[in-house]
């Protein structure tokens, strides 16, 4: 019997006993090719020696120092790495995971404005079928209608809007850029209703991870964005917790997009789960205007900066960039993508498939032709999870895509260091778990 409180009190998951390059081994023995990087966190592999070391390294310098007396060589050294390839951004601040970097956007971003002589500015605007985290604040500005639900009266008051959902919303008659522009323009009308001057920021995934499924926008979307948070003084906060630090190709997810956010969230690949790390980059306006003002930013965690995590992730992201591992997500992705495309791309119950780099979402439907979900109590996602971990796949379902009820569907992020036979294999274990879902629920 265990003690231990898990995700849910009916489950008894395999005990992890071992890591090897992209696979994990339990207490049997059984190797698990990891397809979903967990969630979307482990870009190297399981135990990377040289990361590891560096850790060790680390432990054996100070483990540990409280950022309220000092800083460390490895939070400089990180912070410094992640300015010079960010988009636009002069300042970083650490924390321990994804929820809390938007927990330290989301109230920069309120004091940035009472720095400036603007405290009215109140309001944050999102989108549905988003996803920014479980703490209060995050869960507020996310658009994860299943996540919010019971816990609605704690949450702070925020508007959404529409995804960038082109499987779903674009009309038949429309361009892929004209449709773009309608959906862009959505937050205009949401700006007018509330007033511009009342609007703190927008907040969005570049590409949007767990909630939808590997969610890209249509080309011109995010630039008609960044116009209007420009027209009204708002600012643009890109949660790339998810698809930020090479999941998509590129270190910031931001740098297909053509347009530079005032701040961004990171976390899972920034430390690719060797440690507990998370940031938030911020743009120079907004580091000086705290500077020339009051010059403290009320807000702080008792392990931010922690020099064994920024250690870890500084080790993490100088193997990717020696060892060209974003070349390899372009590569694997195109090839991962073309390898579904073969295998789904008629299936009956695969709608999409979608996504860039070595992150790429496959939307089940209950009939291809005309998109329709399958009911919305069915568990496709459980069963097609279950199947795949007794294949040794381990991938990431989902439930709610459309709106937070209907839909499903499955979300792949393995790590960065696929070879191809790893990508055969995915697509393989993939095939057989849907296979035995639908034998299972008669689909």
């Amino acid at each position: 019997m265990s003690e231990v409180f898990y995700r849910h009190t009916r489950m008894a998951p395999p005990r992890a006993v071992g890591g090897d390059g992209p696979y994990l081994i339990d207490e049997q023995g059984r190797r698990y090719l990891d397809a979903s990087g967990g969630a979307a966190v482990s870009c190297l592999g399981h135990n990377h020696r040289e990361v590891i070391d560096a850790i060790k390294r680390q432990l054996d310098e100070v483990p540990y120092a409280h950022t309220a007396f000092f800083t460390s060589e490895a939070a400089e050294s990180l912070a410094e790495f992640l300015v010079q390839r960010s988009p636009a951004q002069a300042r970083v601040y650490f924390v321990s995971g994804g929820s809390e970097a938007m927990e330290a956007g989301l109230k920069l971003a309120r004091q940035y404005f009472l720095e400036k002589g603007e405290p009215q500015r109140r309001y944050f605007i999102a989108r549905r079928q988003s996803y920014h985290g479980n703490t209060l604040g995050a869960l507020a500005v996310g658009g994860n209608q299943w996540r919010r639900q019971q816990f609605e009266p704690l949450l702070m008051d925020t508007h959404h809007i529409s995804p960038c959902y082109e499987y779903r919303d674009r009309r038949e008659d429309e361009s892929r850029e004209a449709y773009g522009l309608r959906v862009a323009d959505e937050l205009e009308a949401k700006v007018q209703q509330l007033g511009g001057e009342n609007v703190i920021a927008f907040v969005a995934e570049p590409v949007v991870g767990a909630t939808s499924g590997a969610l890209t926008a249509v080309p011109g979307y995010f630039k008609r964005i960044r116009e209007i948070c420009d027209r009204h003084g708002i600012l643009l906060i890109f949660d790339e917790v998810m698809c930020g630090m090479g999941r998509t190709g590129t270190l910031f997810a931001a740098e297909q997009e053509g347009v530079d956010p005032d701040m961004v969230a990171i976390a899972k690949g920034l430390g690719a789960g060797y440690q507990p790390i998370g940031a938030l980059l911020t743009s120079a306006a907004i580091y000086e205007a705290i500077e020339s003002g009051s010059g403290f930013f009320q807000h702080g965690h008792t392990y931010m900066g922690h020099p064994t995590a920024c250690a870890a992730a500084l080790a993490v992201q100088r193997v990717i960039e020696r060892d060209n591992l974003l070349e390899n997500v372009r590569t694997r992705g195109a090839a991962l993508q073309d390898s579904l495309h073969q295998r789904f791309g008629q299936h009956p119950h695969i709608g999409d498939i979608r996504g860039r780099g070595l992150f790429v979402g496959l939307e089940i439907v209950a009939n291809r032709e005309t998109k329709a979900p399958f009911d919305a109590g069915l568990p496709v996602h459980q069963s097609v999870k279950r199947h795949a971990m007794q294949a040794g796949l381990m991938c990431y379902p989902m439930s709610g895509t459309i709106d937070g009820r209907h839909g499903h569907h499955v979300l792949l992020a393995p790590p960065y260091i696929i070879e191809d036979q790893h990508v055969e294999e995915i697509v393989e274990k993939l095939d057989r778990a849907l296979f035995e879902a639908g034998r299972e629920l008669n689909f």
